[in-house]
């Protein structure tokens, strides 16, 4: 690295909920810098969890909550060898693949049963909070990689 680190940017809350957690979320899903279908979709998915009589920004931050990882491998090369090192995730990366992990367990959800993606994304939502969808199994499988790999645990740097 030569110069400095770029400073984080602070981003604005969105704009019905008023929270920057669901602006980063919007972010993550938004395609060719089309933030208002990225916005649509993401609150099609609010309006499906309302409709069930939940509060949404409550169902958000509960399965952001259940599918953040608190650890994670990482690779060290110590003396020619590669060792898969556990390490805490800190805060902010721990929201970033939360975030990445629904969006990316949404799409892969079957087309038959839904019709729209935001019904897709409701539907993660909901699995997550139960802690049950593909999200959360994708974090178990990190876990589970940390936890196999404890013995190398004092090569952290």
């Amino acid at each position: 690295m030569r110069d400095n680190k770029a400073s984080k940017r602070d981003i604005d809350p969105d704009k019905i909920y008023n929270n920057k957690l669901v602006a980063k979320f919007i972010n993550r899903l938004m395609n060719d810098g089309k933030k208002t279908i990225a916005e649509n979709i993401v609150y099609s998915a609010f309006d499906i969890i309302k409709s069930k009589e939940k509060d949404p920004l409550e169902i958000f931050e509960k399965a952001m909550q259940n599918v953040a990882p608190k650890q994670e491998v990482r690779a060290r090369r110590v003396g020619g060898a590669n060792y898969q090192v556990p390490s805490e995730v800190r805060g902010e990366r721990k929201v970033s693949l939360a975030g990445r992990w629904i969006l990316e367990a949404a799409r892969k959800r079957s087309n038959k049963e839904y019709h729209t993606f935001g019904e897709k994304l409701a539907a993660e939502l909901l699995d997550a909070v139960d802690n049950k969808g593909e999200a959360v199994k994708k974090r178990d499988t990190i876990h589970r990689m940390a936890e196999a790999n404890r013995a190398f645990a004092h090569f952290r740097w």
